[in-house]
């Protein structure tokens, strides 16, 4: 019983490993078996297309030598005779003679692996070849590519792997009687190799890689010491040989894709058709023969001939022409309305004479001017002059209101268009990818450059902040100084009316139960911090020291009780500080309310009483749109008062400037007029048939642009009374751009000479764009957006920057938002370390910030150099802006590129707004003046 049982589970043991043997051996046997068959039909379809390719090639090759009927004998004899050296050449029939033997080993070898990954890093390309009117560049340091029927170049199946497997061999024709190569002496980098990028993920194999911008520090720039990058025009009508000193190891290589298709950047999308504005006098470039594509490093200033023969052209040219119309409509716009001189400051003294020092006279003296005969009234919100007072003839007259708002509509038009969006964005694209290839190529050359100027660095260069409110011009420690300085040795000064009672300093604190030696910067709380973010309420509380109006109208107004003594002392300090620095300067906007007529008068006593005067420093008024706070208070009764408050005394004081003597004096220092207040706030987009001001009575305050238009129409009128009678002249310079609708922005491009803030321009690409072509100044706050409304990582100061913006810098409130006794300076540090601007970059920047600014003729010329109202590199002087003529000369060129895109005319031609005669020759060219 016992011995049955254990020789049955014996047997079913040993036919278990039977089976499990059988398994084993069953399942090998198949996976060899898939694998020899998975081998047998991948080595059949890398033979399958190897020979479609092969044929594919024969067979092009044989139909354009078909066609090139005209070359025969010569050719073929030369050719043969470059066989016959033993290296690898071109048949007689056009075909490359390929080594069966050598191909045939590579297929046995199912494809070299460099082949493979040579044909992986190029996938993404489309395939190229070359057109019959093609030139290409011949270096040693290249794969010498095969099919290359041009004299001079032979082919090598050693470096067969240079050629991705997409790409049919390139090759060039020579026309009948033309030599279309370029041969030049030295060693010079091939077509598509110049500018490449050398990285780990791009290796040297692909000549024409396009991958995104990055700021790894392995990147590196091939062959950067045998580089020139020449961003000029191109004469196409001469001979080849000739434009060797323009084009020298230039990348640029006329091409076309497989397909007869415009090859387009595929990671940018971006396709900028430059070579189709008109050039220099006959030197143009045919609009149906060249265009410029991508934006990135690679392809900037790669010139593509286009394909006749393109279904299509012809619309894509008509909707071109039609973007440039629309964009040459909105700058006539802004001629149209913006006010300039009709004698530039630099025209009425001779250039050679800036030199000289400008006379030093008593600032707070009086002469007494006869008065004019002159006449104004206010019609419909804005000013009329009149030569007298019973003329019916206006002397200046403006644009209405219905004009302006009509002509405002147009452009808000103009910026929804979808053609003009795309347009406006890839060419704002391209002018940033340009500008980071310049940095690429020539950021060495200026950082030599700026070497070689003796004495000139960042920190001995003329800056200027642009845009400061004179409340908020000091810093948080030194208004505790201050106010614990009067608080020690003036406590019985009588300062404030409260409550009945008069008060005096130290019975003020005593009320608010602090002494001097409880003040600190913390409990000052006059710094921004993260609860000011989006709250522009919070952030105007933070004007009132320890959260108290009352300290606020004690030390920082000039209208109290103490006739504003001690906000002019701090003011006194605050001046010094400039002159010690010697190469700061500052624009201080200080407020007139519209309240009642006698502000401006008791504003100029101010001053002059005090004697604030400062040779770094010049004066902005600055308007707060509080309309709506004043009818409810009932202090006016129509917005009609609020404009007659502000500009009769101006009008007045200009017409008899004994009317308003001190007045007069003080209008010698205000340079700029600017509009103020929360552009957050919601608001009604004005109609062309708005009320007037007079009809103005409800209790909503006016749109932003109704502000904007009333204002600058009187600043018109006045500007040219002002200037008519040899007085200088008040710019409209408003906050703007900073929040809220687009139509600010638009309001601003039409009418003012340069803004504050501006960051939502990165909303508009059209807007962004026309303020590029006008070179409207936009000066920028990062340090104050971010306490306000936009990070500071996120704001678009370095992208408007790089795009060739008339950008600079600005303190805004340094008693909120700076901490060091330099805010400018700060303000210039920050930006430098977090956007990483070189020196080269903060010195052009402080460049812009003089021409942003108002000060006169004679200081911009000691300051900037004799010829500084010339554009282009002839207008800059190293030796006192610290800035190379390198990077001047690109944002010229790269400027002036553009404008003749858009206007179509010659640079010796003028723009419509420079048509008229002027008494010098300095206006000849495309927007040659600098127009700030």
């Amino acid at each position: 019983m016992d011995s049955s049982s254990s020789s049955s589970s014996s047997s079913s043991a040993t036919s278990s490993i039977h089976l499990a043997m059988a398994a084993l051996v069953g399942g090998s046997l198949m996976a060899i078996s898939a694998f020899y068959i998975h081998k047998r039909s991948v080595d059949q379809v890398l033979q399958r297309l190897i020979e479609l390719r092969r044929t594919t090639l024969e067979e092009r090759f044989v139909a354009e030598d078909e066609d090139d009927n005209g070359e025969g004998d010569e050719e073929e004899e030369e050719e043969e005779g470059h066989d016959d050296d033993g290296e690898e050449g071109f048949g007689s029939d056009g075909d490359m003679a390929i080594n069966r033997k050598m191909l045939g080993r590579s297929v046995s070898r199912s494809v070299d692996e460099n082949f493979l990954r040579s044909y992986r890093i190029s996938s993404s390309l489309p395939n190229v070849a070359f057109g019959n009117s093609d030139w290409v560049e011949e270096d040693g340091k290249f794969d010498r590519l095969p099919n290359f029927r041009a004299q001079g170049f032979s082919s090598s199946l050693d470096k067969l792997n240079c050629i991705p497997l997409g790409l049919p061999p390139l090759r060039t024709n020579q026309r009948r009687g033309e030599d279309r190569s370029i041969s030049r002496s030295g060693s010079h980098t091939m077509v598509g190799s110049v500018g490449r990028l050398v990285t780990p993920r791009s290796p040297g194999r692909n000549a024409f890689n396009v991958e995104e911008d990055s700021d790894d520090d392995r990147t590196e720039l091939a062959n950067e010491d045998d580089m020139f990058f020449n961003y000029g025009n191109i004469d196409t009508s001469v001979n080849v040989q000739d434009v060797n000193s323009e084009l020298r190891n230039s990348s640029s290589a006329p091409m076309r894709s497989n397909d007869g298709n415009r090859m387009q950047d595929q990671t940018r999308d971006v396709t900028v058709n430059e070579a189709k504005a008109d050039l220099q006098g006959e030197r143009k470039i045919d609009s149906t023969s060249y265009h410029f594509a991508g934006t990135g490093p690679n392809f900037s200033g790669m010139i593509l001939p286009l394909n006749t023969s393109v279904q299509g052209s012809e619309t894509i040219n008509k909707e071109d022409e039609e973007v440039r119309k629309m964009i040459r409509e909105c700058l006539d716009l802004r001629q149209k309305y913006l006010y300039r001189e009709n004698v530039y400051p630099w025209m009425k003294v001779e250039v050679d004479e800036i030199g000289s020092s400008e006379g030093k006279s008593n600032p707070f003296h009086f002469k007494p001017v006869e008065a004019s005969a002159h006449s104004f009234k206010m019609e419909d919100g804005v000013g009329h002059v009149y030569a007298k007072e019973n003329d019916a003839e206006e002397l200046f007259p403006v644009a209405n209101s219905t004009t302006f708002f009509t002509d405002m509509h147009h452009l808000l038009k103009v910026m929804s268009v979808g053609n003009v969006r795309s347009a406006c964005h890839h060419r704002l694209r391209f002018l940033e990818e340009k500008f980071r290839l310049h940095l690429l190529v020539k950021a060495d050359r200026e950082f030599l450059a700026q070497k070689g100027a003796p004495h000139r660095d960042f920190y001995n260069i003329r800056k200027v902040d642009t845009h400061v409110h004179h409340s908020a011009c000091m810093n948080q420690k030194q208004l505790l100084r201050f106010i614990k300085l009067k608080l020690r040795k003036e406590p019985d000064e009588v300062v404030i009316f409260r409550d009945g009672k008069y008060l005096t300093l130290k019975e003020v604190f005593e009320s608010l139960d602090l002494t001097g030696y409880d003040l600190n910067v913390d409990l000052l709380d006059v710094h921004a911090d993260k609860s000011t973010f989006h709250r522009f309420d919070k952030f105007n509380l933070k004007y009132n020291p320890c959260g108290q109006s009352r300290l606020r109208e004690i030390f920082l107004k000039q209208d109290n009780l103490i006739q504003g003594r001690f906000l002019a002392e701090v003011t006194k300090q605050v001046l010094l500080d400039l002159e010690a620095s010697k190469y700061q300067m500052a624009e201080y906007r200080i407020s007139i309310y519209g309240r009642k007529q006698s502000e401006w008068d008791q504003l100029a006593s101010w001053f002059v009483n005090n004697s604030i005067y400062s040779e770094n420093a010049v004066w902005l008024i600055q308007l707060p749109r509080l309309y709506n706070v004043y009818k409810k208070l009932g202090i006016v009764t129509s917005f009609q008062n609020i404009l007659d408050n502000v500009f009769i005394p101006l009008f007045e004081v200009t017409i008899d400037p004994n009317s308003h003597p001190q007045l007069h004096l003080f209008l010698m220092q205000v340079v700029g007029f600017d509009i103020v207040d929360d552009e957050s706030k919601p608001e009604r987009r004005p109609t062309k048939h708005m009320p007037t001001p007079a009809e103005w009575t409800n209790e909503f305050n006016p749109a932003y642009s109704y502000y904007a238009y009333y204002c600058y129409a009187n600043l018109y009128t006045l500007n040219k009374l002002r200037e008519l009678k040899g007085m200088p002249t008040i710019k409209f310079r408003p906050h703007c751009g900073e929040a809220g609708d687009i139509d600010h922005l638009a309001a601003g491009f039409l009418l003012c000479h340069n803004i504050s803030h501006g960051i939502n321009l990165r909303k508009s690409p059209v807007l962004q764009y026309l303020y590029y072509l006008a070179q409207v100044g936009l000066c920028m706050s990062p340090l104050s957006n971010n306490s306000l409304f936009l990070d500071y990582h996120r704001n678009p100061f370095p992208v408007f920057f790089q795009r060739g913006l008339n950008v600079s810098l600005s303190t805004d409130d340094p008693l909120q938002i700076h901490l060091t006794k330099e805010p400018l300076v700060e303000e210039y540090s920050v930006a430098a370390k977090v956007w990483k601007l070189s020196a080269c970059d903060l010195c052009e920047i402080a460049r812009n910030s003089v021409y942003h600014s108002g000060f006169s003729h004679f200081a911009k010329a000691h300051w900037l150099g004799s010829r500084y109202f010339l554009r282009g590199p002839e207008g800059n002087d190293i030796h006192k802006t610290n800035v190379p003529n390198i990077r001047i000369e690109f944002r010229h060129e790269c400027f002036c590129r553009h404008g003749r895109r858009n206007y179509s005319i010659s640079i010796q031609e003028k723009p419509g707004f420079l048509k008229k005669k002027t008494p010098k020759v300095y206006i000849y060219v495309l927007w040659k003046i600098l127009d700030f």
